[in-house]
């Protein structure tokens, strides 16, 4: 994808998933696909094109959908819910299921930043992987945690003390041959080597 007329940055097509069996059936609101939208629109400079979905918990219905996200060209899909220990979880699973490889150091830092709330985060089970040339990361239900593991901690004077995970996001697209990624430095700084960086005029 190139730069359009209007943007000097790539287009990016990204999909989110909500999956919970109460949301999907209509018992109660999903928080989740909003809260992924709004973190996303604040943090990424490019035009975006948003393929959001709210499924239940099924294990061949999230693999299913994930599959599609990437079949329709999306680079970068997030999922929220589904990753707890409880019968229904089946999250992680289905995401493994399409891996063609798995990426630890994603999930291993969001229960490292999840730690600093609460001891049972040691239960999330959050699995990232890579699927053709599209980034796959399980996420927290709740939409704060949402944006603590992908913004990572700041403390009382602002300043970061903790990476979230996006920060390492864009370079790894550009490793697997994706769109150029441009974050908004404010809400989250993007590492790359210095060889890997663009410069917009």
């Amino acid at each position: 994808m190139s730069a359009s007329a209007s943007s000097p940055f790539d287009p990016i097509k990204i999909g989110i998933v909500s999956v919970s069996d109460r949301a999907s059936g209509g018992i109660y609101v999903d928080k989740g696909l909003p809260a992924l939208q709004a973190w996303l629109t604040r943090a990424l400079k490019n035009p975006l094109q948003f393929e959001p979905r709210l499924i239940p918990d099924e294990q061949a219905t999230i693999s299913a959908t994930l599959i599609e996200l990437v079949d329709a060209g999306c680079a970068l899909v997030l999922t929220t819910g589904g990753t707890g220990p409880a019968l229904r979880d089946v999250t992680p699973e289905a995401t493994l299921a399409v891996a063609h490889k798995e990426m630890p150091g994603f999930g291993e830092q969001m229960r490292r930043i999840s730690l600093q709330f609460v001891p049972t985060a040691i239960l999330s089970r959050q699995v990232a992987v890579i699927r053709n040339q599209t980034l796959i990361i399980n996420l927290p239900g709740q939409p704060k945690a949402i944006a603590e593991t992908l913004e990572g901690l700041r403390g009382g004077d602002g300043a970061l003390v903790m990476a979230g995970i996006f920060t390492a996001v864009p370079y790894c697209i550009d490793l697997i041959g994706g769109p150029y990624l441009e974050t908004d430095e404010a809400v989250c700084k993007a590492f790359r080597p210095k060889a890997a960086i663009r410069t917009f005029s």
